[in-house]
């Protein structure tokens, strides 16, 4: 069995390839060549576990678990990173274990990977100011997402604290020669753009009716479980709502919290990714639609991402190999 850090990981796969492989896996789900991915929470006193398992049938059958710790203390508590965890790889036709492997840097970029598949099918094709809200890994990624799919040309940065929306304006801006402006008025922000992405773990809607302009494609990345949030229960209906997968969508997105609600029905749900990307689900049907991609963070894109690691670094001879039966 193989064993990979995340410093290995982090230099084997380009962005591209994150979100080539990433894009088979929704269209493999969406062909029924996949197996059905499973999702469970566990709390802890200061945190959560999170658990994603599920795999791919094609072209060949592998299955990939991920735990992720999301305890969002740790930082100031012990310099720890607030979220981290590993994926087990294993094969399955046979159920033999390949790799052990950290989480982060696959969550990272195969959840990046989801928004920039989504911006093409549901964002206005001309879309070029986008605002980011939460600045952390996931802000980053974010916006590499929405500028790998997108013509941006400016972003606003909107965080915790100014001098974290300076911090990060300043490294992504000379990274992706794009113009960027923190912002400490998010409202304003919104009215001035076409894209939004959330990726923070607010327990209380930051995105409202009122704040969102015609026409705006959201990309809502935090809310992963139950008692997560960043968008109004009631902005929901006045959108197109689409996510990765309709069952999680339900059950831990900002989709669930309408549902809870009462102000959406599980029919009202436009579309699952791998439909939009075979054909079998409509996108954006005019330039003033209000577009929702619920981005729960799927098994489907864990497993891709961990068998396009595993075989790069098998290929390449990364990684340190144990024997876990003797």
């Amino acid at each position: 069995m193989l064993i990979l850090s995340r410093r290995q990981i982090a230099g084997l796969l380009k962005f591209d390839e994150y979100v080539s492989v990433v894009g088979q896996a929704f269209r493999a789900h969406a062909e029924g060549c996949s197996m059905p991915p499973a999702l469970m929470h566990v709390n802890a006193p200061d945190g959560e576990f999170h658990i994603k398992a599920g795999g791919l049938l094609t072209p060949e059958p592998y299955f990939a678990l991920k735990s992720n710790g999301g305890f969002f203390h740790n930082r100031e508590r012990y310099g720890m990173p607030n979220i981290q965890g590993m994926v087990i790889l294993a094969s399955a036709a046979n159920g033999l274990p390949l790799a052990v492997m950290d989480s982060m840097e696959i969550t990272i970029q195969r959840t990046g990977a989801a928004t920039a598949i989504a911006a093409r099918y549901l964002a206005r094709r001309d879309s070029s100011v986008v605002t980011i809200c939460g600045l952390g890994n996931q802000g980053r990624i974010q916006l590499r997402g929405i500028c790998h799919s997108l013509p941006i040309r400016k972003a606003f940065a909107f965080g915790r604290t100014i001098e974290e929306a300076r911090a990060f304006s300043d490294t992504m801006s000379a990274e992706l020669n794009v113009a960027i402006e923190p912002a400490t008025d998010l409202p304003a922000a919104l009215r001035q753009s076409d894209v939004c992405v959330t990726c923070t773990p607010a327990r209380k809607a930051l995105i409202g009716p009122a704040d969102v302009p015609p026409g705006m494609f959201i990309a809502a990345v935090g809310a992963d479980s139950p008692d997560k949030q960043e968008l109004d229960a009631h902005l929901l209906p006045l959108a197109a709502v689409y996510g990765d997968l309709l069952d999680q969508c339900a059950e831990v997105g900002e989709f669930h919290h309408a549902l809870a609600q009462g102000l959406l029905k599980r029919e009202d749900f436009r579309g699952e990714l791998g439909a939009l990307i075979v054909g079998t689900a409509r996108g954006r049907t005019n330039p003033d639609e209000i577009t929702i991609y619920d981005s729960t963070g799927t098994a489907l894109q864990d497993a891709a991402a961990a068998v396009a690691v595993y075989r790069k670094a098998k290929a390449t001879g990364i990684g340190t190999e144990v024997d876990l039966a003797n």
